[in-house]
């Protein structure tokens, strides 16, 4: 299964989806709330022109449902769409509106058929969809794109094996560089995800990391900038 927004991460983690027995204590961890506050004007338009330098097209949108709106407008109808599992598409409702509304060809109706205990033959569907949707953790300033996952199986499609990937960012995730990247992924939607495992008795971990620096092939990656903090 891929993981959401934010992924949790331990020294030795336990097998994903691990269930927690009522003996186990999950501590809770510190969340740095500096990186829930959305980035300025001036910082998305730096993300933005770094984005686009580095091969991406990039749009920046003053609120959610704009965002919403356009990623129904970029979207084919005949083309198989993957939705990676992300609070930011789920609080939108970009989620439901590919997977629900009967409007797109969805790779998670699709996946509905198959075995939910036949891990590998999930992943294996969804590692090259014609189009995937999601999000990353963190944008630096000048375009580089960070995301992490427990089992990486999104991370695949992100990088190379979709056609097409579009991710929707929150204002709060842009920061000035990677080194602030990578501890806003530790420091806040490490401890987010790991609270909204604990809530169900789960455990989660970062498995994979993935570090997108340029997009190959022109037209391929587009991200949408949202001016108003969603997601981890």
């Amino acid at each position: 299964m891929v993981p959401h927004d934010g992924v949790s991460y331990q020294s030795e983690p336990p097998s994903k989806g691990t269930q927690v027995t009522a003996e186990t204590v999950i501590e809770p961890i510190p969340v740095d709330e500096s990186f829930a506050v959305p980035a300025t004007g001036e910082q998305l338009s730096r993300a933005a022109k770094g984005l686009a330098e580095r091969g991406y097209t990039a749009h920046v949108v003053d609120t959610v449902a704009d965002a919403r709106a356009l990623v129904r407008d970029l979207l084919p109808r005949d083309k198989a769409v993957f939705t990676a599992a992300s609070e930011t598409l789920r609080i939108s409702g970009i989620q439901a509106d590919i997977d629900e509304s009967g409007e797109f060809r969805s790779m998670r109706t699709e996946l509905s058929d198959v075995d939910p205990t036949d891990i590998r033959a999930q992943i294996s569907m969804g590692a090259s969809p014609d189009v995937i949707v999601g999000s990353v953790h963190a944008v630096t300033e000048d375009g580089v794109l960070v995301a992490v996952s427990a089992s990486g199986s999104q991370l695949g499609p992100y990088a190379a094996g979709a056609e097409r990937a579009v991710w929707v960012v929150g204002a709060q995730k842009v920061v000035p560089d990677l080194d602030t990247a990578l501890r806003r992924v530790r420091d806040y939607s490490y401890p987010r995800e790991h609270d909204r495992h604990r809530a169900k008795g789960m455990a989660s971990f970062i498995g994979k990391l993935l570090i997108m620096e340029r997009e190959f092939l022109p037209g391929r990656g587009t991200v949408v900038l949202v001016r108003e903090e969603i997601g981890f």
